[in-house]
């Protein structure tokens, strides 16, 4: 194996560590005696483990060496595949190395394990070959990046050559992209050991679509008509939602991720305390083939956070201009983000009849910088009723829609009042009770 791992040239820069380089090491110890079988073994055995933890956090099954070599393919970010996501793979001379590293690759996944299994006594290989899942139930697994990997696995098993193989991978990478951005939708950032930021994927972002949200057409029809603008590469504008709590402007913004996906929408989330990281972020991501959103849930600044000037900066008004893949979308409770005091009016000035306070027109200047403001408001008595009763036809509740409405405006007396997350907490109340019942 370390024979076909070493000849790899465009995808040779993979970390030492990792499963497939560990047990290139492996077989070669092996071919020149140089440790114990049963040192050999513990070796397999870690990567073994190693590959199946993968296989658990991805849902692989089945083959799992050729899941997790299609894994490698998928998301080693070089510069033959990044610019094969972004025009495609042309002509270029770079397909004369890519084609020999595909050979290699081909190879592995031929690879016959029998003899290693013999030499050793071992027989991990053979299982893992065709592995069944035993826990049914479904995981906290990215499905997307699941079944991606899966269906080219698929079709690499069958391959002819390194031709075919480089048609499948490279397809692919045209359709999907590369890397941890072209297997998911969203992101939150951390910061490495060195302090540079990185993006860790959110596996478990929820699925809802904006036929759940109930009402709020005009909204919707906002932010749906803005978000298509921005991933066809037309003019858009960076978004705030604002207004009553619990009215579905976050679950709006997840939604329009999930129903823009396939166009190559994707979300970044990011916190007040990151604003600083804001620069950084942009430059890690404006050459991408992707649209994104940087998302910013719940925004407010008191009177001493200052974090904000960090966001005017990019939504405009700095040196380097906003990348065209890039808007902001950011939802507030506040119409106006910052928190206002009458001490802000301490500088009001008064001429030709106007008044005039430089500290209010900072505060609001960043309101003005979202082109798009979309505000979401408490349901009337009546819309409260109606998404109740919309909510609980989706359960198929046990109950005729007079008591559901009976109980659903005792509980909302008690729990916050009429609001879009009232109402679906109230659903989810009542369909653990009827389920609990009902056994």
């Amino acid at each position: 194996m370390y024979n076909i791992v070493s000849k790899l040239l465009v995808y040779g820069n993979m970390p030492k560590d990792s499963i497939i380089m560990e047990l290139s090491d492996i077989f070669k110890k092996m071919d020149e005696n140089s440790q114990t079988k049963d040192e050999l073994v513990t070796r397999v055995f870690t990567q073994i483990k190693r590959l199946l933890q993968v296989s658990t956090d991805y849902g692989f099954d089945k083959n799992l060496w050729h899941n997790y070599l299609t894994f490698l393919l998928i998301t080693d970010e070089n510069p033959f595949t990044i610019t094969s996501e972004k025009v495609g793979a042309n002509n270029g001379t770079v397909n004369c190395f890519a084609k020999n590293d595909f050979k290699a690759f081909k190879k592995l996944f031929d690879f016959d394990f029998t003899g290693i299994e013999k030499t050793l006594d071992i027989n991990c290989f053979t299982i893992i070959s065709n592995y069944t899942a035993v826990n049914k139930k479904e995981l906290m697994y990215n499905k997307n990046v699941s079944e991606k990997v899966k269906t080219l696995s698929a079709k690499l098993e069958k391959a002819k050559d390194e031709n075919e193989f480089f048609d499948y991978v490279t397809t692919f990478y045209k359709d999907y992209g590369v890397g941890m951005f072209g297997l998911n939708k969203a992101f939150r950032i951390a910061k490495n050991d060195d302090g540079s930021i990185k993006f860790c994927p959110i596996n478990n972002m929820d699925t809802v679509v904006l036929n759940d949200l109930v009402g709020y057409e005009h909204q919707k029809k906002e932010l749906i008509d803005n978000t298509l603008a921005f991933v066809e590469g037309q003019k858009a504008n960076n978004v705030l939602l604002y207004g009553d709590s619990g009215t579905g402007k976050s679950t709006s913004i997840k939604a329009i991720v999930n129903e823009f996906y396939d166009k190559g929408l994707r979300m970044i989330e990011i916190y007040k305390h990151q604003f600083k990281d804001l620069s950084n972020i942009i430059s890690q991501i404006k050459n991408r083939n992707y649209k994104f959103i940087i998302y910013m849930d719940d925004l407010s600044f008191e009177e001493f956070e200052v974090e904000y000037k960090f966001l005017k900066a990019v939504i405009e008004g700095g040196v380097e201009t906003k990348p065209d893949n890039i808007l902001i979308y950011a939802t507030s409770n506040r119409r106006h983000i910052i928190k206002e005091n009458w001490s802000d009016r301490n500088d009001i000035e008064h001429q030709d009849g106007m008044h005039r306070s430089d500290t209010m027109e900072e505060k609001l200047s960043l309101v003005h910088r979202f082109g798009l403001s979309i505000c979401y408001t408490k349901p009337n008595k009546k819309e409260f009723n109606n998404i109740v009763l919309t909510l609980a036809h989706k359960e198929k509740l046990p109950m005729s829609d007079d008591e559901i409405l009976r109980q659903a405006n005792i509980w909302e007396m008690t729990k916050g009042g009429v609001s879009g997350r009232t109402a679906q907490q109230f659903i989810n109340s009542i369909s653990g009770k009827s389920y609990i019942n009902s056994n």
